[in-house]
């Protein structure tokens, strides 16, 4: 399960949109792709690209000759919208890449209650400067983050070719090769504060080398191997998708199939849009259903399987089927319900899937250590979560907050192993082939999960429980996955018969991913050697963006904003978030997420109550009055979280 909420632009994953132009109109010198369906309009050195919605713009501005990256983006917005001089609020240099010698993105505060986001991205050929400027709605912004990130991730100096391995032959996993690899991953693991990794490498049809680097958690000798457990979030979906795949195959679900006639309790927001959903609409990310994560993090533990469904029924499309990539933990999870509905129809939601997950897929693949029972994924030899702390350093953290997912677990609960996923890459290269060369699911079964979709960046889209996409010319099939201290990715190369897995016991893990996807292709395609850059540039990012958090709070809290705080407060779904002291320093609870917070003045001189412990996902909650009754107000992308003082 994904569960990070916002990131800066130049490391924004790109998110969809349907169509893409083919190039950028004059008068902009630079060459990128450009959404097809937004209003284009060009001025002298500009092009403006207003999303349908009206009230979101992408601008892409050239600068020419300026002092500096900063003094670049200030040129663009007095060209772009004269009299706007935002401040700053961080800036991160991404290093040199795409051609370009140098690249800085930039951030800046907007009030939380403006539900907006602007940022830029400076990029200089020689002397000459190219900024792009994001502006607007931040829930159009969720919609159609594409816009954002295909455009940004095409953004090239003109004339410039990207690499490309097309007709290269693919050097095989020598453990040579498989050496320069570990190498790479120890040094970029140290470089930025990942104290454990899993790893697997496959080729030829068989794994050629697994195990691990570091430890297992801090403090801590005991090391990483092949068989230490990992929670690996998202790839979970993949797996769950898996299973439907099979039952394809057994003629129980048809991919075409109404969900309803399969499992009648299914609902979305209204009859006719519940009526409309297929089995793969399940698991296309394509639906248009906006992510809704915050619903389950700030709910209390205990929520039953069957959660998944009330959440579904309470929520409504917020663009057409097939337009928009739109993430949904929540569609992904009914997915793997169903899945286990239909193989064990007298038993709980949950119970069910668990148990056609082991009898269909672990058992059948070996994947003898996963699992979605926590107590068994926390015993013996696992690799505790970390986060990033104020300081900047890596700290141990509880794995507690992850339970979150317990519910919704076909969506990202599963831990699992470098040597079990490596058994579940290697089924993706052998198109349904387990251990033995006995079939655990058809070939065409396997195969519709990664067809292309809905796209997700430049040359990337969505199939069903996986990413497709051309990786500098190059077919990859991959997932992702992310919670609180864990950050995982598989890869599998099919024309090349190459797999990797990677886990990593900590968040700046993520920072790690691609990079490592780049030295496989390094390492695999002779390619220029990128991967080091893109981590030490990572590293650098890592922490100025830690001492600009810690930079905006008041630690530990402003005394007069916690005095006026009340205890407790509930929101009308009945999510409460209860305020004390603890260990000397003000503590809150707000469903899985608790621990230590701290205050910060916004810019429109509103305050906010922000957990300040270490970790990926925290509360932030605008503090506020309305009829005289104190509130908090927490904020996603697309919904608002209102609570109200418990008298």
């Amino acid at each position: 399960m994904r569960a990070r909420f916002s990131r800066l632009l130049v490391m924004l994953p790109a998110a969809a949109l349907l169509a893409m132009a083919p190039a950028a109109a004059a008068p902009v010198s630079a060459n990128f792709t450009a959404p097809a369906d937004w209003t284009a309009t060009n001025a002298d050195g500009l092009v403006r690209y207003a999303a349908p919605e009206a009230n979101f713009t992408l601008t892409v501005v050239d600068v020419g000759a300026a002092a500096d990256a900063r003094a670049a983006v200030t040129a663009a917005w007095a060209k772009a919208r004269p009299g706007l001089s935002p401040t700053p609020l961080l800036v991160n240099s991404a290093g040199a890449g795409d051609g370009w010698d140098e690249r800085v993105s930039i951030q800046y505060e907007m009030p939380p209650a403006a539900g907006a986001i602007r940022a830029a991205s400076a990029q200089r050929a020689g002397t000459s400067w190219t900024v792009l400027l994001i502006d607007g709605a931040m829930a159009t912004y969720a919609k159609r983050s594409a816009a954002v990130g295909v455009l940004q991730q095409s953004l090239r100096p003109a004339g410039y070719a990207p690499e490309n391995f097309v007709g290269k032959p693919a050097h095989h996993l020598t453990p040579d090769r498989v050496a320069t690899l570990r190498q790479f991953v120890a040094d970029s693991a140290k470089a930025l504060g990942v104290p454990g990794v899993g790893l697997a490498f496959i080729d030829g049809g068989k794994v050629v080398w697994q195990g691990g680097v570091g430890v297992r958690a801090l403090g801590s000798n005991e090391p990483v191997d092949e068989h230490t457990k990992f929670m690996v979030a998202s790839n979970t979906k993949g797996m769950a998708t898996l299973l439907l795949s099979i039952l394809a195959d057994d003629g129980k679900l048809r991919w075409d199939q109404k969900v309803v006639d399969l499992y009648p309790q299914f609902r979305l927001g209204s009859d006719e849009v519940t009526k409309s959903v297929e089995v793969r609409h399940l698991v296309c990310a394509c639906t248009g259903l906006p992510r809704k994560d915050y619903a389950f993090i700030l709910a209390e533990p205990g929520a039953p399987a069957s959660d998944t469904f009330v959440q579904l029924s309470q929520t409504m499309p917020t663009s057409k089927f097939n337009e928009l990539f739109q993430y949904s933990n929540l569609m992904a999870s009914a997915a793997g319900y169903l899945g286990g509905a239909l193989s064990y129809p007298r038993m709980e939601l949950g119970a069910a899937f668990d148990k056609a997950m082991e009898e269909r897929i672990f058992k059948p693949l070996g994947m003898v250590d996963t699992t979605f029972d926590f107590q068994r994924g926390m015993a013996g030899n696992w690799a505790q979560p970390h986060g990033l702390g104020l300081d900047g350093k890596t700290a141990l953290l509880s794995n507690d907050f992850n339970a979150t997912v317990y519910p919704h677990r076909p969506a990202g609960g599963a831990f699992s192993t470098a040597a079990d996923m490596a058994q579940y890459a290697l089924l993706e290269l052998t198109k349904g082939v387990g251990p033995g060369g006995k079939r655990v699911v058809g070939e065409a079964s396997i195969t519709e999960r990664r067809k292309r979709g809905v796209p997700v960046g430049e040359n990337m889209w969505y199939g069903m429980g996986l990413f497709s996409r051309m990786a500098w010319g190059v077919p990859v099939v991959t997932h992702g996955g992310t919670l609180q201290g864990y950050h995982s990715n598989f890869y599998a190369l099919p024309d090349a018969g190459i797999g990797a897995v990677i886990l990593t016991n900590a968040d700046p893990g993520a920072a790690m991913l691609g990079p490592f996807l780049r030295r496989l292709m390094e390492v695999v395609y002779d390619g220029r050697p990128e991967a080091a850059a893109e981590i030490a540039t990572a590293a650098a990012r890592q922490q100025a963006q830690a001492a600009a958090r810690k930079a905006r709070l008041t630690l530990p809290g402003d005394p007069a904003v916690i005095a006026g705080l009340a205890r407790s407060y509930r929101s009308p779904e009945g999510l409460i978030v209860s305020i004390a002291r603890k260990n000397g320093q003000p503590w809150l609870k707000a469903g899985f997420i608790e621990g230590p917070f701290a205050t910060r003045k916004n810019a429109d001189g509103s305050v906010s109550v922000v957990s300040s412990g270490p970790g990926l996902v925290g509360f932030d909650a605008q503090v506020g009055m309305k009829d005289g009754v104190r509130t908090l107000t927490v904020r996603d992308a697309q919904h608002d979280y209102v609570y109200a003082e418990v008298r």
